[in-house]
């Protein structure tokens, strides 16, 4: 029976999110928890508040995943009579280990803001502010012409997707040539013997942060006892990666159309717009959670509209004089989408994984704390 472990879920958790993408000032990754723990049982929740701690460790869960840090800032003392101190206490004696993926979430590619502009209907989106820019190396492998398939396979989930493309890839043939030495262990020809095959000379893009694992994978699924690889470090621009998006709606709306449809598609009690109701909304700038320091990024791009959450009176003001129309739909509403999605990501991943003992449930117990 297969059984992840903690720290096998981190490894999923970072192919979802890369922590490497999250900001500087955030704190992403194990919150709490042992490693080594075996996992059955996870949790998918937007906070870790007291009430969704309690829920995990009644359901014998050992593993809550969060979008919100537990640990957000340094702590210099831990009073179990505070409810931060109480629930590491409660975490820790129950066995529930807590992982988060926060600004590393958001800006991911297909992360929380992705989902939240597609749910918004938007389309050929990119980022309003962009943090990363992905480094791009290349890939060589010379593999025997019988196999190439095989290694291939094993590197496409590792490959760069290139626009609209997925599995890209180049091969050409050639000859490879060379003599195993006393002690080796050859998959062709025999020691001491010079030996020539046919090879195809496998070319892919690879990410910086997906090198390791992807190395990995090709040493597994080469036949060679000692295949023969190159990496290369390339000028070519990688994929912009950042926080909020921008894109278009498939054809205009008013201000007014637009907020109404927003409000049933996140399903809120009620949010709030600046701007004239009749206002042409067409291109539209959106950052999930709180977002009015993008307030001019949207303007830059030439947004209509930005929608965000907790806009402030004053950003509210600020909007108006820069003549870019706001819908405010919620801290809560923007962010709580994220619980379905990870719970089949990961639920999938799993699966994938052959962890098949493992089972993910979303946590239905959270409310937005704002009342109407």
């Amino acid at each position: 029976m297969k059984i992840p472990k903690t720290s096998d879920m981190l490894g999923i958790i970072n192919k979802i999110a890369p922590t490497s993408l999250a900001e500087t000032w955030d704190n992403p990754g194990l919150q709490i928890g042992d490693p080594a723990a075996e996992v059955t049982r996870v949790m998918v929740a937007l906070d870790p508040t007291p009430d969704v701690i309690n829920s995990a460790l009644k359901a014998s869960i050992q593993l809550l995943v969060t979008h919100h840090p537990l640990i957000f800032k340094p702590l210099k003392s831990i009073s179990t009579t505070t409810p931060l101190g109480a629930s590491m206490q409660k975490a820790i004696i129950g066995g529930l280990s807590i992982v988060s993926l926060h600004t590393n979430y958001d800006i991911a590619r297909d992360g929380l803001n992705d989902l939240l502009a597609s749910k918004l209907g938007l389309s050929k989106c990119v980022p309003l502010r962009v943090t990363t820019t992905c480094e791009l190396f290349k890939l060589v492998v010379f593999v025997p012409v019988d196999h190439v398939e095989q290694v291939r396979s094993a590197l496409f989930d590792f490959a760069v997707k290139q626009g609209n493309y997925r599995d890209c890839s180049f091969a050409a043939g050639g000859v490879g040539t060379f003599t195993p030495l006393e002690g080796a262990d050859p998959f062709i020809g025999a020691a001491g013997e010079f030996t020539t095959v046919n090879e195809d000379r496998l070319e892919l893009l690879i990410e910086r942060g997906q090198l390791p694992r992807a190395v990995k994978a090709l040493l597994t699924a080469h036949p060679y006892e000692e295949p023969a690889f190159d990496i290369y470090p390339l000028m070519n621009e990688g994929e912009k990666l950042g926080l909020g998006r921008i894109g278009r709606l498939t054809e205009a709306t008013t201000l007014g159309e637009y907020a109404s449809q927003l409000k049933e598609v996140l399903s809120s009690p009620a949010l709030r717009y600046v701007g004239d109701p009749t206002t042409k909304i067409l291109k539209v700038a959106i950052c999930s959670g709180s977002g009015a320091s993008l307030l001019h990024e949207a303007v830059r791009f030439g947004a209509d509209l930005l929608v965000t959450g907790d806009i402030k009176y004053h950003e509210a003001r600020e909007a108006e004089d820069l003549g870019l129309a706001l819908i405010d739909a919620g801290h809560f509403p923007t962010e709580i989408i994220m619980v379905d999605d990870i719970t089949v990501r990961l639920g999938r991943a799993l699966v994938s994984a052959g962890y098949t003992n493992c089972s993910v449930e979303a946590c239905r117990t959270e409310m937005d704390p704002f009342r109407i």
